[in-house]
């Protein structure tokens, strides 16, 4: 080949590749959300799809305008702050998770990238946020409002179970708001003038043994909400079934699996509220200068599948102000 046409020929392959490389180079890089679940893909898969709807609307395109990398607590608390870091080490945009012991894993790992959290019921008193209408630091969110609810919830069992005397209170002891909200129970039915029985577990391997423990001292049992019994609520209900305890559940997903009745705030509008606050972020928000923001839709979830095998009669008035009646 001569020179000339050589030189003619090359430098028409840079005029045919330089625009594909520029383009390549130019391509903006988009951001990516950390979303840290503390319990499986699964079991949360709600969650994940009201989470990722309302995403989608804000105009946020997994694969196209976002990245999200998922991790999975699987509710086992010890993997939760490995989990949380490895999310930091890749340097993701903003952190999102639901659940005080995921919040306080993430909160933990960094001080620097944005947290977003959800289901959370006391972030001032376990210290996730320094003021629900100024956070502070890096971190924001939707509580849950869980550790309000108590004499709410304690009404409707009285309705439910007239003779209630007493009651049991099934904690996950390692998640801070699961404790407050049993402490908050315990005042209100000491109040009424109910006895309370608390059950302490850890693990999953822990359910057993405490109802075992339980053996018939109580009238109803309540379960404050965590990712360890969110993860093992079928096996909680089947056990209470056999065991013939009504249970008291903060949301309606612990209902479905066999749960008898459930009040408490709708949990994908709570995840569909934390995207909003995700895009906020990823638009330059600052956490600090967001407020955490409070419930507003609380749903009354009545099973009567459940009530049936428990031999129980729901009263009318009852079911005429349930949200959702499962038959």
């Amino acid at each position: 080949m001569k020179r000339r046409e050589f030189v003619t020929l090359l430098g028409g392959a840079i005029t045919v590749g330089w625009p594909i490389a520029a383009h390549a180079q130019q391509r903006p890089r988009i951001p990516t959300i950390g979303f840290l679940g503390s319990g499986t893909p699964s079991s949360d898969s709600p969650f994940v799809a009201a989470f990722g709807q309302r995403l989608r609307t804000l105009g946020w395109i997994d694969g196209r305008d976002v990245a999200i990398e998922y991790r999975w607590g699987e509710g086992r608390v010890d993997r939760f702050a490995e989990l949380a870091a490895n999310l930091v080490q890749r340097k993701v945009d903003v952190v999102f998770t639901y659940g005080s012991a995921t919040a306080a894993a993430a909160k933990q790992a960094t001080s620097v990238i944005p947290i977003v959290f959800t289901l959370v019921g006391s972030p001032v008193e376990i210290g996730l946020v320094a003021s629900l209408a100024r956070p502070g630091g890096n971190i924001t969110g939707v509580s849950n409002q869980l550790s309000d609810l108590g004499s709410k919830r304690l009404e409707l069992l009285r309705a439910l179970l007239p003779s209630l005397r007493r009651i049991a209170v099934l904690v996950d002891v390692a998640n801070s708001s699961a404790m407050l909200d049993t402490g908050q129970v315990r005042t209100v039915a000491e109040a009424l003038g109910l006895e309370v029985a608390t059950l302490e577990i850890r693990r999953a391997e822990d359910i057993v043994p405490a109802f075992e423990a339980l053996s018939a001292r109580a009238d109803a049992l309540v379960i404050p909400a965590s990712a360890l019994m969110f993860t093992n609520r079928f096996r909680i209900n089947t056990m209470a079934l056999g065991a013939r305890l009504p249970t008291m559940y903060g949301s309606r997903e612990y209902i479905e699996p066999g749960g008898l009745i459930s009040y408490g705030p709708n949990f994908p509008d709570l995840f569909r509220r934390a995207a909003e606050l995700v895009d906020k972020v990823l638009r330059g928000a600052k956490p600090a200068e967001i407020p955490v923001e409070q419930p507003t839709k609380f749903d009354l979830v009545i099973n009567l599948v459940a009530a049936k095998a428990l031999g129980l009669q729901i009263p009318d008035k009852l079911l005429a102000t349930a949200d959702e009646v499962i038959e």
